[in-house]
């Protein structure tokens, strides 16, 4: 039982140097402190590593599309370099591994997670994604709904998933703030946060919010509802942030819920959005041309192949699944190589899960996305499809600049594969998160959770 704490203390980062805590930057603008003293963390954040590993005989399958053979990667929390030469200069006390050829791929970011909002075991206590008390709760964080005791969180980081973007679910107009969270183990959800992460905003469409508050006597009860609903939010966002221009911020009068949404038109907040129909995401469109905001990522939108040129030109990514489908109206009208058609057409498709489950085989789902695509005419590549599950998915969420390709001064998130990650045999054989290995296949470890201690299996 001692060796066991200590080994989950270590995972939690407890018995790193206190003196690496996370210190709050001062704030730019005085009206925005406020929120900057409501993101402090009281726990440590896990470490970064800080030594050295270099990957030899590596296949590196970088994220941008090129692949290096043969190559050496060498990192500690951060990439150092890639490179088919072996580096000029390896650090004293460097760990060489050989991989023998395996290919080596940027840690996998699913967009669209509950973990931790909808953890297991599953029970009533637990469901903490929807406040679908009032149509409009920008207030909400999601990341105050998170569990990190969730067993779901250790299973996709086995499934080579080292960022997730967790939201509340879709049941009013405006759901709350998303988080994007390293997926490491912590204490408490803060402390997981991916460093420098933009907040997001879960806004919904379509069938969901008609159906909750229709379903309650009350609006909106159709899809015209909807944009009265969100229309009227921005109208007051736009009223709260002219008035707030006039004071100082010891005479600032605070708004949870204003402060999302004027975050989002200014730009500090980025809008992800659940939509399935091709009309609807054209109503988000217009609304965001209306009060010029910029929608970074349609969340399912399994008509986006209708719309694909439209969002290529927006630069509106699509967040969807492989293959999901028919499960309400909204759903029906889907084909399998939606991802593929908006590829296609130049724009920003990507891979998510939306599933506990899919999370912990987010690459297979990106292979039949890709067979579905190519199935149908569509000149698509394996490097195409990766990019669905990393480079993409890291600039919906605003954090390409850390995460989502292999290249030299970003995140050490890494992973090696047992063989092509396409294929259904693939298994990661180690991941890395900030250069740490914290997933090393054949290797026995206490789980993250208390709640998968004794249960003799996995999903």
């Amino acid at each position: 039982m001692k060796n066991r704490i200590i080994h989950l203390l270590l995972n939690l980062g407890v018995l790193w140097c206190s003196a690496c805590a996370t210190v709050v930057p001062p704030p730019s603008n005085p009206f925005l402190e406020p929120e900057i003293k409501g993101s402090a963390t009281s726990e440590v954040a896990p470490a970064v590593s800080q030594e050295y590993t270099l990957l030899t005989n590596a296949t590196v399958w970088l994220g941008t599309g090129e692949v290096l053979e043969k190559a050496f990667l060498l990192f500690d929390g951060t990439i150092r370099s890639v490179s088919p030469a072996r580096p000029d200069s390896v650090p004293e006390g460097t760990t060489e591994m050989d991989v023998n050829g395996a290919i080596v791929t940027p840690g996998l970011i699913d967009t669209h997670s509950h973990l931790g909002v909808y953890p297991r075991p599953s029970a009533r206590s637990h469901r903490d994604g929807n406040e679908a008390t009032h149509p409009n709760t920008a207030g909400v964080w999601a990341e105050h709904s998170v569990w990190p005791q969730d067993p779901g969180i250790e299973l996709a980081l086995q499934g080579g998933v080292t960022t997730l973007h967790i939201l509340p679910g879709s049941a009013n107009l405006f759901g709350g703030r998303g988080v994007t969270m390293h997926n490491r183990p912590a204490r408490g959800a803060r402390a997981m946060v991916l460093k420098g992460a933009p907040a997001t905003l879960k806004m919904a469409c379509g069938e969901n919010p008609k159906r909750v508050y229709g379903g309650k006597g009350r609006g909106p009860s159709t899809r015209m509802g909807n944009i009265h609903g969100q229309r009227q939010a921005f109208l007051d966002a736009q009223a709260h942030q002219r008035n707030n221009q006039k004071k100082t911020s010891k005479t600032l009068k605070r708004d949870l819920k204003m402060e999302t949404l004027v975050g989002v038109l200014e730009g500090r907040i980025l809008p992800q959005i659940h939509c399935y129909r091709a009309d609807d995401m054209l109503a988000m469109l217009q609304l965001s041309d209306e009060f010029g905001f910029q929608i970074r990522s349609f969340h399912h939108a399994t008509e986006a192949f209708k719309i694909a040129d439209i969002l290529a030109e927006r630069d509106v990514s699509v967040s969807t699944w492989a293959d999901w489908w028919g499960f309400k109206m909204e759903a029906y009208d889907a084909v399998m190589a939606n991802a593929g058609i908006v590829h296609a057409a130049g724009g920003r498709a990507i891979i998510h899960s939306d599933s506990a489950v899919g999370i912990q085989r987010l690459n297979q789902e990106a292979a039949k996305a890709l067979r579905e695509g190519r199935a149908g005419g569509l000149s698509l590549t394996e490097q195409d499809a990766l990019q669905w599950i990393t480079r993409n998915a890291a600039w919906a969420l605003g954090i390409d600049d850390q995460v989502g390709t292999i290249e030299e001064g970003k995140r050490a998130d890494l992973v090696i594969w047992s063989t092509n990650p396409f294929s259904v045999y693939a298994a990661p054989q180690r991941v890395f998160i900030d250069g740490v290995p914290l997933h090393v296949h054949g290797e026995s470890a206490p789980p993250w959770s208390d709640f998968s201690l004794g249960q003799g299996g996995e999903e």
